[in-house]
């Protein structure tokens, strides 16, 4: 399964290199994925007919290089604003506060570039709130995946996101692995 922005630059099926049938795709503005608590939508509706009807294996949430969404949630300011699409990625809201934390003295392309990654790693987390995702995770069924495209460069970057669970604290302790640069 690849969840992707419904930019056209990006088409997961031309950067892959799939054949109609291989993947079973979400696009949406900026590629995310909300997290369980946001109530129904359709990319939700989507993950759970994947995970569960068809039973996928592996799900790969894939960024890109200037993306309209994150440069509009980056240039942001009034986070109460009624339109769909300033609805839509105020999901990425954690990934932004993180950027601005971490990335304060960089240039805003710099910023956006930053954010854009982390939208990903946001929504690779914001999966493990679906109960069905997180159990096939758990029990070694399904494996999640972050990705990036650098259209400008033509570069792809591939990323795992790991996750131990820690029956001591109850809790799950997660990790991003195998960080692999593809050109």
């Amino acid at each position: 399964m690849v969840i992707a922005c419904a930019d056209s630059r990006v088409c997961p099926s031309n950067i892959l290199g799939f054949q109609p049938g291989e993947a079973f795709m979400i696009r949406n503005v900026a590629n995310l994925v909300p997290p369980l608590e946001n109530g129904p939508s359709e990319t939700n509706a989507a993950l759970e007919f994947a995970v569960n009807t068809l039973e996928v294996e592996n799900i790969l949430v894939i960024g890109h290089s200037r993306c309209g969404g994150i440069e509009t949630l980056m240039s942001m300011q009034d986070e109460l604003n009624s339109s769909f699409i300033h609805k839509w990625i105020t999901k990425a809201k954690f990934a932004k506060f993180k950027t601005k934390s971490v990335a304060q003295s960089h240039s805003f392309d710099e910023q956006c570039r930053h954010c854009e990654k982390e939208s990903v790693n946001r929504s690779l987390l914001n999966l493990l709130t679906y109960p069905w995702i997180e159990d096939r995770v758990k029990n070694n069924l399904l494996s999640i995946h972050g990705g990036y495209y650098n259209f400008l460069n033509c570069t792809f970057e591939k990323w795992i996101l790991d996750v131990n669970i820690d029956c001591n604290t109850d809790g799950a302790k997660y990790l991003f692995k195998d960080h692999e640069i593809w050109s």
